[in-house]
């Protein structure tokens, strides 16, 4: 058997590579290996004993898989530019991009003819056929209950630290450190494995904003240095944005690339602190809220942007799909944290932060997002302990100053990019040189000036008629030949580089 993995293999003692801790895993349990596994991975194993190919992607889909299937040929990567030998766009993804910035169907991706594994999945090609099936689905474990309310902390504590130390495996982290509880909490159980650097974007002018001071005292506290990206200087698509699909392109995608880029400086591994929010901070609905939400459910049918092409949209079944999404509702016990791990916005987010799109020798790793902890967080009582991050901030009492402790969860007083867009030097922004396939997309006769736009949604939406014009326009790299596996001609899938998918020893 030969494996090609993109993999970090948590809950392991052995000094083993994660590579050979996979191949242990399939040779044991064989197509449950992936029950048994733990960690971020997308792997592919030839057994040439059965003569078929097993590929599996991490329940999150932090690593990306990717896989084009034709005639007699599967090529596979975990980066999509090594996949492309056509441009034939999906125009379903086309569409969902320009409605909601994200693709809603995560087995597919812009291009026809390439397709994504999605997260929770399993792959065989047999045969020169393909069998797909889902071996993980969030859903609510059975409820854990424990007799002293102190048992509830210290088995989280415990969960953290572990979630922590296994993305840690080097001595140098940076830290995306806001001034925020998550992030802070994460640099105060990291400094305890390694040397720890702070890396925050700040705001001076363009919108109120504190969390120079907040991440400057929490820096303080845990003695570790701090370095604050000033982004008021930062214009709107500011810096690289040629990537592999118009997904990944943000409006603030200059400050993004340079604190990724400080963090590299520092060290190989980068922590986040997503996503604490959706497991820790479950909003309290008052029950006359929820009666008026399901009185108004079916007199709203979402924002549809009038600049979109008729017959484009009818090709598409865009209103309905627009609907569609609008009329979806997470209901019942832990809505907010089934809706996060429902969202399609997990793919795009975990994709945009990979080698293969930052093209940065940095790997940013999430601790919160650990199967072990959000399991736990689902499985414990909501109330007290997902209110108000009531669970980590018992846990962090005694490492984190009181200010950082007691500050409430508070997004940004503003919208950096709409304020941008208030700016007279971003006109740029609805005169630009046109690609010819955005017009089958997109009727410019109709595309009010950004500025112009009445609403957050419409604002956000013309943003992305530009950053797709700019896509469609400068992303095309160059086509590269793939191996096939055929049965003439099998892939060496021990190969380090074998179509792009690395194999990662824990750097």
């Amino acid at each position: 058997m030969k494996i090609c993995a993109n993999a970090r293999i948590d809950a392991r003692d052995e000094p083993l590579p994660d590579a050979d801790l996979i191949l242990h895993a399939y040779e044991r349990w064989g197509d449950d290996c992936v029950k048994h596994l733990l960690g971020d991975f997308a792997f592919a194993i030839w057994d040439d004993r059965r003569q078929r190919l097993f590929c599996a992607r991490d329940h999150f889909g932090v690593k990306p898989f990717f896989y084009s299937h034709t005639g007699n040929g599967f090529n596979f990567s975990s980066t999509l530019n090594e996949l492309k030998t056509s441009t034939t766009l999906n125009e379903i993804a086309i569409g969902d991009y320009l409605l909601f910035g994200v693709n809603q169907d995560q087995s597919t991706t812009v291009f026809k003819d390439i397709q994504r594994l999605p997260p929770g999945h399993t792959l065989i090609v047999e045969n020169n056929q393909i069998r797909i099936q889902r071996y993980w689905a969030p859903s609510l474990p059975t409820e854990i209950r424990f007799r002293n309310p102190n048992s509830y902390v210290e088995r989280f504590s415990e969960l953290l630290s572990q979630a922590v130390k296994d993305r840690v495996r080097t001595d140098r982290v940076a830290v995306s450190m806001s001034g925020g509880l998550d992030s802070t909490s994460l640099a105060a159980i990291a400094r305890e494995h390694a040397m720890v650097a702070g890396f925050a974007v700040v705001y001076d002018t363009l919108i109120p904003d504190q969390e120079r001071h907040y991440s400057t005292f929490a820096a303080e506290h845990l003695g570790i240095p701090i370095t604050h990206l000033s982004a008021d200087g930062y214009s709107l698509f500011d810096g690289e944005m040629d990537q592999p699909e118009p997904f990944l392109i943000s409006p603030l995608t200059g400050q993004f690339n340079d604190l990724l880029r400080l963090c590299e400086a520092f060290g190989p591994v980068a922590l986040t602190g997503y996503d604490g929010d959706s497991f820790m901070h479950e909003p309290q609905v008052k029950l006359r809220t929820r009666i008026r939400r399901m009185l108004r459910r079916d007199d709203y049918h979402g924002f549809f942007p009038e600049w979109i092409d008729e017959s484009f949209a009818l090709r598409t079944n865009l209103r309905e799909r627009c609907e569609e999404f609008w009329a979806r509702r997470e209901g019942g016990k832990r809505s907010a944290a089934m809706r996060a791990l429902n969202s399609t916005i997990w793919t795009a987010l975990f994709e945009g932060y990979d080698p293969s799109v930052t093209k940065l020798s940095l790997e940013l790793r999430h601790p919160l997002i650990d199967l072990r902890l959000v399991e736990y967080l689902l499985a414990i009582p909501p109330v007290p302990w997902c209110v108000d991050k009531h669970i980590l901030r018992s846990a962090m009492k005694d490492k984190l100053p009181d200010a950082v402790l007691n500050r409430h969860k508070t997004g940004l007083a503003g919208d950096p990019a709409l304020q941008l867009v208030r700016r007279a030097s971003v006109r740029w922004l609805d005169s630009f040189e046109v690609s010819p396939q955005l017009r089958a997309f997109v009727n410019l006769d109709r595309r009010r000036p950004v500025v112009e736009e009445e609403t957050a949604d419409g604002r956000w939406a013309s943003l992305r008629v530009f950053a797709l014009n700019y896509w469609l326009m400068n992303s095309q790299p160059s086509v590269r030949q793939m191996s096939e596996a055929s049965d003439e001609q099998k892939p060496d899938l021990n190969r380090r580089n074998c179509l792009n998918m690395e194999t990662m020893h824990g750097t």
